[in-house]
């Protein structure tokens, strides 16, 4: 039977092309979630967490409002909603790539169009409305913002310009169109409602899961390793590690050896073990990390 006087918060989660990452990023956290494909409300094992699902264009004005206790949005849709909201983190990854997205002012490579003035008069299309608005108004150019419901790319050559989101510009590339300015990075926040972010409780539990997610981010691209190494052989194999890493040696039963263990970056693995084989270390174990908490 439930406690009616358990804490709750009621936590956000972006439905879209964040949700998948998400979920991820929850579950190398040590969360263990469940979303059914007719349901907004994900299960989660923590009593104290009641999850729901709003895209992420949405997601400031319900944390704005109340309606949510916090949630995991963009800084581009906080901006665009110009929401008066407490930011209790930054949470740097994406569908695709760990890096900001950007919101890029784009024409086709044939365009005329160098920079901003260039557009004075025309019309462009953008989902992200208020804040190519005041781009424009910022360099005191006139004009006319449409809001886009889609397929945004394919407007470039209907119109003066696109203004469209992009983490590698390879989609932008591949329907000819130029990058002529960015206008604005963004990387994903976790938000706070500001009554909530004032209750001691909410606020505890917000940066304890900010905490966690962040943990899980920089566990992602690093991986575990350990060795057996003779001690006439540890200083060649300490020379092998990366310079800014400070391996743990530890006390082996045979007093001639001693086992390494450091964690590494997951891109230098298969080089760095095969070095490490040929200076000398045996019994050489890697393993995927969920957490780093620094």
């Amino acid at each position: 039977m439930s406690n009616p006087t358990q804490h709750k918060l009621k936590f956000g989660i972006p439905k879209g092309s964040l949700q998948d990452s998400t979920i991820d990023l929850l579950t190398h956290a040590g969360f263990n979630v469940s979303v059914s494909s007719r349901s907004y409300f994900p299960s989660i094992d923590d009593d104290e967490l009641d999850l729901v699902m709003f895209r992420a264009q949405e997601m400031a004005r319900y944390v704005e409002d109340g309606i949510l206790d916090g949630g995991l949005t963009g800084y581009d849709w906080v901006r665009e909603n110009d929401a008066d909201v407490h930011e209790v983190c930054e949470l740097i990854y994406a569908k695709a790539q760990r890096r900001p997205v950007r919101w890029v002012l784009a024409v086709p490579e044939e365009s005329p169009v160098r920079g901003p003035k260039d557009l004075d008069g025309g019309i462009v299309a953008t989902e992200l409305v208020n804040v190519t608005r005041r781009y424009f108004e910022e360099h005191g150019v006139k004009v006319k913002v449409e809001f886009s419901w889609g397929a945004t790319e394919v407007k470039a050559r209907m119109l003066s310009g696109i203004v469209d989101v992009t983490e590698t510009g390879s989609s932008l590339k591949a329907n000819n169109l130029r990058i002529v300015d960015t206008i604005l990075s963004s990387t994903t926040r976790m938000i706070a409602n500001r009554q909530a972010w004032a209750d001691p409780w909410k606020r505890e539990k917000l940066t304890d899961l900010g905490l966690l997610l962040n943990g899980a981010i920089a566990a992602k691209e690093k991986i575990g390793l350990k060795m057996n190494v003779a001690r006439a052989d540890l200083d060649r194999v300490l020379k092998q590690l990366p310079a800014e890493k400070s391996p743990t040696v530890s006390a082996l039963a045979d007093s001639d050896f001693v086992a390494v263990e450091v964690i590494v970056d997951e891109s230098v693995q298969r080089s760095l073990v095969l070095e490490l084989k040929k200076a000398g270390a045996s019994g050489i174990i890697t393993y995927p990390l969920n957490l780093i908490i620094p």
